[in-house]
């Protein structure tokens, strides 16, 4: 891996300028790395993150891609991540031609990063530093506690994965108030003197050491300090996260925070360096959820502009072929599954068309008219205004559930796919089984990131005892991985752990045939690592 040459940094400064006259706003730094095939199956299962903490998932992640590139070679264009400065990584047998097209991409990724207001927490933050910090954290701790550090990894990422903190982004996008001036005056104003009780001359030393990063880099500046922070001080993140609620009295989002504050295991002098290792684990997953909710969104908003701007760019001259086979290839609809590529791509289109036409109004929607509805147009040419806006205020579900009507999928020709088995041929049958806007929108809805909700029952928990709930919403919890879940939040815990929760059992068949399915509410329980099971009458 190394930095792109001053040749072709040059076309992506380039590339910039044309963005930003289109209208397209990011920072002035980047960095752009050209990198081989192996680097991006080594950096992937971190998340493209070089300085991410190590785990031996990594490992066998890293592996199975070894396995599955040698059965289906296949050259990736590129990989850009959301950090100060913006990180892309470009594959090292990408032509000129081929990379512009890239960077119009990747700045349409960027451009949506820093403009989104779902990832408002991240607009303040160098995650690379913050991860390098972090993993520095997690070496010296497995120095000192060995492999105790990879089970409280285990058992944190097991509950992260049931955990949807859509309290926590829900807040994010309200502004919440969490800026930069806040910290930095939590920070010097409480944390150091009445929690830390530095010495005059110490809390004058952080005073001039962060000026100084001020002089060397004012946009990184508050990045860079809190990064030697968190190292130093590994309890400052949580302690301000109570000092940020206004109530004056936290109240835990999530499980996995609810544990982390209230566990009395974890809240033994002990075992207080636990909360560390959780912090990071929560931290990293809070900072990557944005980008699952808004793939469509972000995947379409990037080859929008990316097919935009190339198209108008002369040099694209000699290439249009060429061009249009990978970007067809990238962005074609595709008839059985999800493309969010091209989803994404035309319904920006077809959001624009809608506000240079004036569609986006009451008037239009209540027209019922064939020949009326396809004939409107106010040419209000309001089309660039009404996509910055879903740039800026929508992730995808908003996205599919506002916009995918049966205009949509009438002018792409949509249709949600049925599957049965022909028994003679033994083989399966694909077929049209709705052309109807509703049903096309719900199959797209049901394919998005969504984690169970699993709440505490505070009513029921103790000391002794942490209850959950999880919140059925037709969907069962994947039944294989309950015991070994539940047995590390035991341990988290300190004691009885239980879970309530509903089952779908296959009760019989109809007259047709069909199945018959039954709710069953059940509790699990795990005490001393023995888990059992118990159907609730």
């Amino acid at each position: 891996m190394e930095i792109i040459d001053q040749h072709t940094k040059g076309i992506m400064e380039e590339c910039k300028v044309r963005a930003r006259d289109a209208g397209l706003k990011f920072d002035d730094e980047s960095l752009e790395y050209i990198v081989t095939n192996k680097d991006m199956l080594e950096l992937s299962p971190k998340v493209m993150i070089p300085t991410l903490y190590d785990y031996w998932v990594h490992d066998v992640e890293v592996l199975k891609g070894y396995g599955k590139y040698q059965a289906y070679p296949h050259n990736p264009y590129e990989t850009v991540i959301n950090s100060r400065p913006a990180i892309s990584f470009y594959n090292d047998n990408n032509p000129d031609w081929l990379n512009i097209m890239i960077f119009y991409h990747v700045l349409g990724h960027i451009d949506f990063f820093q403009n989104n207001s779902l990832f408002t927490n991240t607009w303040n933050d160098d995650f690379v530093g913050k991860a390098l910090a972090d993993k520095r954290m997690i070496a010296n701790l497995r120095t000192e506690y060995g492999r105790w550090v990879d089970y409280i990894i285990e058992f944190s990422r097991s509950i992260d994965n049931i955990c949807g903190f859509f309290t926590e982004l829900s807040a994010t996008m309200k502004n919440t108030g969490k800026g930069p001036d806040t910290r930095l005056e939590y920070y010097f104003g409480e944390f150091l003197q009445e929690f830390v009780k530095v010495p005059q001359h110490e809390y004058y030393k952080e005073l001039d050491r962060y000026n100084q990063l001020v002089t060397q880099n004012r946009s990184m500046a508050e990045s860079m300090f809190f990064s030697e922070i968190r190292q130093k001080h590994p309890e400052f993140v949580a302690m301000f996260e109570k000092h940020s609620d206004t109530s004056g009295k936290k109240t835990a989002s999530d499980i996995l925070e609810f544990i982390r504050e209230n566990s009395p295991f974890l809240n033994r002098e002990s075992n207080r360096w636990m909360k560390s290792v959780m912090n990071i684990i929560r931290d990293t997953a809070l900072y990557f959820s944005p980008q699952i909710r808004s793939k469509i969104t972000n995947e379409g908003w990037a080859s929008y502009w990316h097919d935009k701007l190339f198209r108008s760019d002369e040099r694209i001259k000699g290439h249009e072929v060429s061009y249009a086979r990978i970007n067809a290839g990238v962005t074609s609809i595709s008839r059985v599954g999800l493309n969010p590529y091209a989803i994404g791509l035309r319904l920006l289109e077809y959001i624009e068309d809608m506000g240079n036409k004036g569609k986006i109004s009451w008037e239009f929607q209540k027209m019922q008219g064939i020949e009326q509805r396809e004939n409107f147009d106010k040419k209000q040419n309001k089309g660039m205004v009404s996509i910055f806006s879903v740039r800026s205020e929508f992730n995808d579900f908003m996205l599919l559930n506002t916009f995918v009507d049966q205009d949509f999928v009438e002018k792409h020709n949509l249709f949600v796919v049925g599957k049965r088995l022909d028994q003679a041929r033994g083989v399966y049958q694909y077929y049209v089984k709705s052309r109807k806007a509703e049903d096309y929108k719900q199959m797209l809805i049901e394919s998005l990131y969504h984690p169970p909700k699993i709440v505490v029952n505070t009513k029921k928990t103790s000391e002794d005892l942490l209850y959950l709930t999880h919140r059925f919403e037709s969907k069962q919890l994947v039944k294989d991985f309950i015991p070994d879940t539940l047995i590390g939040i035991e341990f988290l815990w300190g004691g009885m752990v239980k879970l309530e929760t509903t089952e779908i059992h296959l009760k019989g068949q109809d007259d047709k045939g069909s199945p018959v399915f039954e709710y069953k509410p059940v509790i699990y329980t795990v005490k001393d690592r023995k888990v059992s099971k118990e159907i609730v009458n």
